[in-house]
C-alpha cells in the first residue's frame, strides 16, 4: 500500500491522530439546562465547549443490539469538561497515533462547542458524522476538534456511534424479542438518529437555531449523511447537507437484507447466527441471545477493524436493509426522489479510495464490456499508464468520484440547488510523496486543525486553503449557498455545464469537470461489473 492510501485510511478512521486536551487556562462555562438536567462545560479563548454530554443510555448489558434508549434525567449540575469514550473497536493498525479515548461499549455522548459571546440572532448549527468504514471512528480525535466552527459563528455538534457488530448486527432471536415497530439491525444509524433528535430538542439551549441544522461527514459519515437523507426516519430533523466521499452509486459496502438473501448475499441473520456459532453459541432462540449479550465487549469486536473487514464472513459489511431506516441504498431513493428535498453539498477528492481488482491493462478494460476500447482511448491514449496506475485510476473514480457526480445529477433533476466540489490540494510538504488529494485528506483544512496533522510543517499556502474551505461550508451552514466572501462564486450544479468547484494546489476555481469523459462511460457503464 502506498504511503499516501495509508494516511488516507488513517484519516478515514477518526482515529488517526490523538486527541488535544482542551486547554490550560480553560475556566467553567455558565449552566445550561437540557432535557435530562443541567450541564456546564468549559470555556477557553472565545469558545465554550461541552464535551461528553450523554444522549442515551449506555447500551450494554441487556441494550446490547437495542436502539437508543432515553436517559434518566439528572439532580445538579453535571460536569461535561472532556471527551467520553470512543465507541468499542479495535484501533486500525494504520492509525499515525492513538485513540483520544479508551473504546468502550458505554460511547453514546456527544459534544457541542459554541460561541461564548452572546447573540439576538440564533446560531446555524452543525452536525459532524465521522467515517472509519463503519468498524472504526471516534469524535475525540484532535482532528475533529470543533473550535474553529465556534469561532466562525456556529455552533457545532459531533457524537459518537456504534460501530462494527455493535452498531451494525442481526439475529433471528433479535427478531423474535423486539416488538412490531422497532427497528433491527442499524444499531449505528439509531444512535445517529437519536442524536440528531437530541439536537432538534436541545440545540436551542446553546444558542443553536433548531431550524437551520447542516449535518455532515466524510466516507462512511458522507453515507451515512446520503442514508440519512433517504430515511423515512430521519425526515425533518436536518436541513442541509454536505457529502465527502460518501458514494453515491450502489451503497460503499454490500448491503443485506435482515431477514433473506438478496443478490447472492447472504441475510444479516445468517452472518449473526455464524458469529454466534464462532463463539460457540449454536442457540438461535433467547438462551442463546443471553449468551451473545454476555460474551465480553472484546469477544464481539474479535479483531474486527478496517484491516481485517474485508476477510470477516461473521460481520454483516455495515448497513442493513431493513425496510425501517434503509429502505434501499440511497442511489436507488434519490432516484426515485425519495429523499429529503434540502439544499447539498457533494464531492470527493482526486485521489479518493478505491479498491482496485486487478492491475493487468486487458482485464481492466475488459471490465468497460463491450466499450473497452472507448476505455481504452479515454484513460490511457497513449498507453503509458502503468496497470496499477490504471487500476487505481478507475477503481476511485467508480468507487467515489462518479457516484458523487450521480448523487449531484439526481439533485439537480429536482431543482434543490446542489453544488459539485473536488478537493485536489495537497499540503506542500508532501507533493513530492501524494500523486493527488489521498481519501480524508480534507478534514483538516476544513476543521482548521492542520497542526495536529502536519505539526509546525504548514505553509501559508496550507492555511490559505484550510481558510477557503472551512468558510464555504461555514457560508453554507448560514445560507443555504457556499458563497465565501473574496472567493469564487460557487454556481449550483448543472449536468448541462458540468461545473464544479476545485480546491487545487494554486487556485480554488469554478471548471468544468477534467475527467468528464472518464465519468461519462463509468456512467454509462455503471451495470458492468468490474
Amino acid at each position: 500500500m502506498h504511503t499516501y492510501q495509508k494516511v488516507g485510511l488513517c484519516l478515514l478512521l477518526g482515529t488517526s491522530l490523538s486527541s488535544t486536551a482542551w486547554g490550560s487556562g480553560k475556566v467553567d462555562s455558565p449552566v445550561v439546562p437540557i432535557s435530562t438536567g443541567d450541564v456546564q462545560g468549559t470555556e477557553q479563548d472565545g469558545v465554550v465547549a461541552f464535551l461528553g454530554i450523554p444522549y442515551a443510555k449506555p447500551p450494554i448489558g441487556s441494550l446490547r443490539w437495542r436502539a437508543p434508549q432515553p436517559l434518566t434525567a439528572w439532580t445538579g449540575v453535571k460536569k461535561v469538561d472532556s471527551f467520553a469514550s470512543d465507541c468499542m473497536q479495535k484501533p486500525f493498525e494504520g492509525d499515525a497515533a492513538p485513540m483520544g479515548t479508551q473504546p468502550s461499549e458505554d460511547c453514546l455522548y456527544l459534544n457541542v462547542w459554541k460561541p461564548a459571546a452572546k447573540s439576538d440572532q440564533k446560531r446555524p448549527v452543525m452536525v459532524w458524522i465521522y467515517g472509519g468504514g463503519y468498524v472504526n471512528g471516534g469524535s475525540s480525535t484532535a482532528i475533529y476538534n470543533g473550535e474553529s466552527f465556534a469561532k466562525s459563528g456556529v455552533v457545532m455538534v459531533s457524537f459518537n456511534y456504534r460501530v462494527g457488530r455493535f452498531g451494525f448486527f442481526a439475529h433471528p432471536a433479535l427478531t423474535a424479542e423486539a416488538g412490531k415497530d422497532e427497528p433491527l439491525g442499524n444499531y449505528g444509524y439509531m444512535d445517529q438518529i437519536a442524536a440528531l433528535k437530541w439536537v432538534k430538542e436541545n440545540i436551542h439551549q446553546f444558542g443553536g437555531d433548531d431550524n437551520n441544522i447542516t449535518v455532515f461527514g466524510e466516507s462512511a459519515g458522507g453515507a451515512s449523511v446520503l442514508d440519512l437523507m433517504a430515511s423515512p426516519a430521519a425526515q425533518g430533523l436536518f436541513n442541509k447537507a454536505i457529502v465527502m466521499s460518501g458514494g453515491g452509486r450502489g451503497s460503499l459496502l454490500p448491503m443485506r437484507d435482515l431477514s433473506s438473501s438478496h443478490n447472492g448475499l447472504a441475510s444479516a441473520e445468517t452472518v449473526g447466527i455464524d458469529f454466534a456459532k464462532s463463539m460457540g453459541i449454536t442457540d438461535t432462540g433467547a438462551q442463546g441471545l443471553e449468551k451473545l449479550r454476555a460474551l465480553p465487549a472484546s469477544k464481539i469486536v474479535d479483531g474486527l477493524n478496517m484491516g481485517s473487514m474485508a476477510g470477516s464472513n461473521t460481520y454483516v459489511g455495515g448497513p442493513i436493509r431493513d425496510g425501517k431506516i434503509v429502505i434501499n441504498p440511497a442511489s436507488q431513493r434519490f432516484a426515485e426522489g425519495k429523499q429529503a428535498k434540502i439544499p447539498l453539498i457533494i464531492g470527493a477528492t482526486n485521489a479518493d479510495l478505491g479498491f482496485p481488482t486487478t492491475k493487468n491493462k486487458d482485464e481492466i478494460f475488459n471490465s468497460f464490456g463491450a466499450e473497452k476500447e472507448k476505455a481504452r482511448a479515454i484513460f490511457d491514449p497513449n498507453g503509458h499508464l502503468s496497470g496499477q496506475e490504471l487500476a487505481a485510476t478507475i477503481a476511485r473514480e467508480r468507487m467515489m468520484i462518479e457516484p458523487a457526480r450521480n448523487i449531484a445529477r439526481l439533485v439537480s433533476a429536482t431543482n434543490i440547488p446542489v453544488y459539485a466540489y473536488r478537493f485536489s490540494y495537497v499540503a506542500e510538504t508532501m507533493r513530492k510523496e501524494w500523486p493527488g488529494a489521498p481519501h480524508a485528506s480534507e478534514l483538516p483544512y476544513m476543521f482548521k486543525t492542520l497542526p495536529a496533522r502536519f505539526g509546525n510543517n504548514v505553509t501559508q499556502s496550507d492555511f490559505a486553503t484550510s481558510n477557503a474551505l472551512h468558510d464555504y461550508w461555514v457560508d453554507f451552514a448560514k445560507t443555504g449557498h457556499p458563497t465565501a466572501s473574496n472567493l469564487a462564486e460557487w454556481p449550483v450544479y448543472s449536468p448541462t455545464s458540468d461545473k464544479l468547484l476545485d480546491f487545487g494546489d494554486h487556485h480554488i476555481q469554478v471548471v468544468q469537470d477534467p475527467i468528464k469523459a472518464q465519468l461519462d462511460l463509468i456512467a454509462e457503464t455503471s451495470s458492468v461489473k468490474e
